[in-house]
């Protein structure tokens, strides 16, 4: 058995994020990454030991938002782990197909898809601009679907293959679409992609979960909405996604499919009952709710 089977073996044998589970010699595909919850899913990883190839657009510095495919690269090498860094679009097949390749190349497989790449736009049907509604129908429903599609042959290769979508539970109460058609739409099939996935791979051992706040995260994206700078101060930081994704993904993958959990439930599920450390000084009641709860 290869140094990088053994370390997956272990991996896929320690269910416990508590006790010797480690993403070590694992590979990790992730669409965005260049920064926010991201960033941090792959920084947790990366201190494990892990590959990770982050695919995102910012092969240059933003002027409004800060870090790169690059520097997010330097990063994962930093804590620890080996990094690819992959300037391409999940819209665009050909890059999707070539940063999986190019994945598959470097570190010999992939063991776990993290669909993180997102746009955002809460208006109102009236006021959402149509090149809008497809750069989220583009980026969120069909990105995900792409990616996850493309890694399918790599993910049934690994001992312990998981697509990990950051998406919401399915709720059909109609607030939701009531509020922001348009975006819940969009949000909404990055979960079916979830739902469908994992009943159409539970044959293959392929675990398919989805993951959501269950508060505000301090992201950039927050933190340039109207309010932003505001809204960020009752939100957590982004580790607790992180380290709830972690803990998800050192999970056995034939006993854990299907699911859409918040980071709160995961961490309890692991026996983590204060989550005060990842609140940015707001009281826990003071904590604003994500959407889509």
């Amino acid at each position: 058995m290869t140094a990088r089977n053994e370390a997956q073996e272990s991996a896929a044998n320690a269910t416990r994020p508590g006790s010797a589970a480690s993403l070590a010699g694992c590979t990790i595909i992730m669409s965005g990454g260049s920064r926010g919850i991201g960033l941090a899913i792959a920084l947790r990883a990366a201190r494990d030991g892990a590959n990770v190839a982050i695919m995102a657009k910012t092969g240059e510095p933003h002027p409004k938002l800060e870090g790169t495919v690059h520097t997010a690269a330097e990063r994962i090498e930093a804590a620890g782990g080996k990094a690819l860094a992959v300037v391409g679009d999940v819209r665009n097949d050909d890059d999707v197909r070539a940063a999986v390749d190019a994945t598959v190349n470097r570190f010999g497989g992939i063991d776990i898809v993290v669909n993180n790449a997102s746009a955002i736009d809460l208006s109102v049907t009236a006021d959402v601009d149509m090149k809008k509604y497809d750069l989220m129908a583009d980026i969120n429903v069909r990105g995900t679907f792409m990616l996850s599609k493309f890694a399918l042959d790599a993910l049934k290769q690994s001992p312990n293959p998981h697509i990990l979508t950051l998406s919401p539970p399915l709720n059909l109460d109609p607030v939701w679409a009531g509020r922001h058609l348009a975006y819940t739409m969009a949000k909404y099939g990055m979960s079916l992609t979830t739902l469908g996935l994992a009943e159409e791979l539970k044959g293959d051992g392929v675990a398919v979960n989805s993951l959501w706040p269950a508060t505000l995260i301090d992201t950039a994206a927050i933190r340039n909405m109207p309010g932003g700078t505001r809204m960020v101060q009752a939100a957590r930081s982004a580790e607790i996604v992180a380290d709830a994704a972690h803990a998800v993904l050192v999970r056995a993958a034939r006993s854990c499919t299907g699911n859409f959990y918040t980071d709160e439930q995961v961490l309890r599920e692991e026996g983590v009952t204060d989550l005060t450390g990842y609140s940015l000084g707001a009281r826990e009641d003071e904590l604003v709710p994500d959407i889509f709860l």
